[in-house]
């Protein structure tokens, strides 16, 4: 209590802070802010070497170019999410939508990744107009409350899911779908050790308990010959020229092609809902009318990072959820995010170092955070099963599909049709109906394909 004390608006030294970020208000401190910080950027951090291999596949883009513009998109809207919206989640180029990137729009589609970009900026500028109108927020506050705290269960889920595959725990078996993998692996078996470390310490209430975590099994991964040390400590950052604002509209007005951006649009779109609900309702930003709290700037800053990626060079950018092992770790307001935003910018100079790190290390983190926010899934009423059945779907169905997307849209669904089949219509928001609609349309012409 004395750590959170010490901060108070007269502090010469750290007055500035409080009054920006309210730490007094939301009853946290810089300590606990820059190491939620420290615990995001790491966890989600694996992006930066990832991102530039899967958009450099087949496209013709620069591998270097995009590593800078990773590194830059991530930092000037992770920025921009806290000094604006003063909330404690990160952004970067999103899993998925730049696979839809490079293997849909320049893969499957033979679009130029010039026309790419202008594809990803469109969809950007989409987000922002929804979210300006209201529309997006609007859609969060129709959500019930038993199906928030399922959505914040999915995403645990979700992320655990991620950690055992990334770690090796679970893997693929043409028998089973998944089946355990093999523990005696070293990548597989520092992960487990990592599990065990993390686990302990968060049990405890180790401050910085995760971000520790992953430290200590980096450290250990090095006579175990998993975490390899960089040849170069320090290097200058590469040049964005050849993909800064090299985006393309050509042949993008199409009623073919505006079908693709609007899938894009959407996916993005739903990603986010589904993100911003589950985190928010994890750090208790989430009022008792359902309202995120600054929500709105919140969806502005997510809206806005798509387009600054889109003039950098680089997919849609997006709210991460991996945010959830900062808030977890005690985040609660912008400072978190410009913490991430400054160590994103550092990376650009030691990236091998950071990048020593190793998926077997960051894994664990991924599994304890998921046990964390699958947690919520003891707020719904489970003997209810008018709300039980679509809150399981909902929870189950974003592991299983391997998308937040997906799993939200069957939820929905469900608690519509289950709704109207059962006299309870009437206490069902009208935003829902649209969106279950919707997303029955969008099932079916997937299905019709």
């Amino acid at each position: 209590m004395a750590a959170r004390e010490a901060i108070r608006p007269n502090d010469a030294s750290l007055g500035i802070l409080d009054r920006v970020f309210k730490l007094t208000e939301n009853r946290t401190d810089v300590k606990t802010e820059v190491l939620a910080g420290l615990t995001t950027f790491v966890t989600m951090s694996y992006i930066i070497a990832v991102n530039p291999n899967i958009l450099s596949t087949g496209t013709g883009m620069e591998p270097t170019a995009i590593f800078m513009a990773t590194i830059l998109a991530a930092a000037l809207s992770t920025l921009v999410m806290g000094l604006v919206a003063n909330w404690p989640v990160a952004l970067a180029p999103g899993m998925g939508l730049n696979a839809f990137f490079a293997f849909t729009l320049c893969g499957a589609l033979g679009l130029q990744w010039q026309q790419a970009l202008g594809a990803v900026f469109i969809s950007g500028v989409l987000a922002l107009i929804v979210t300006m109108t209201g529309l997006r927020e609007l859609m969060i506050r129709a959500i019930p409350e038993p199906l928030k705290h399922a959505v914040s269960a999915g995403i645990g889920f979700f992320i655990m899911l991620i950690g055992l595959i990334n770690s090796g725990i679970v893997t693929a078996s043409p028998a089973t779908t998944i089946a355990l993998g093999n523990l005696a692996a070293p990548n597989t078996l520092l992960a487990v050790i990592g599990i065990i470390i993390t686990g302990v310490l968060v049990a405890r209430k180790v401050t910085g308990g995760i971000l520790l975590g992953i430290l200590i099994t980096t450290v250990i991964g090095i006579p175990m010959g998993v975490t390899t040390m960089p040849q170069s400590w320090v290097s200058a950052p590469p040049s964005l020229a050849p993909t800064l604002l090299q985006l393309s509209f050509k042949g993008l007005f199409s009623p073919g092609m505006l079908t693709v951006i609007f899938a894009m649009f959407f996916a993005d779109l739903f990603d986010t809902i589904g993100t911003f609900v589950g985190v928010a309702s994890k750090a208790g930003m989430i009022d008792k009318e359902g309202n995120l709290k600054g929500g709105n700037r919140a969806l502005v800053a997510d809206s806005l990072g798509t387009i600054i990626g889109s003039l950098l060079g680089t997919s849609n950018t997006t709210t991460y959820v991996e945010s959830a092992a900062g808030v977890s770790a005690g985040g609660r307001t912008g400072l978190t995010a410009v913490t991430v935003a400054v160590l994103f910018l550092l990376a650009s100079f030691f990236s091998g170092a950071f990048l020593a790190i190793p998926a077997a290390a960051t894994a664990p983190a991924l599994i304890i955070v998921g046990v964390m926010m699958a947690s919520s899934i003891t707020q719904i009423d489970l003997e209810d099963y008018g709300i039980a059945l679509p809150a399981t779907i909902t929870a189950l169905m974003m592991p299983f599909t391997y998308s937040i997307a997906e799993g939200l849209a069957l939820g929905f669904v469900a608690y519509a049709a289950i709704a109207l089949l059962t006299g309870r219509y009437r206490q069902v928001h009208w935003m829902m109906w649209v969106l279950a609609v919707f997303f029955v349309a969008h099932f079916t012409t997937e299905a019709l394909k």
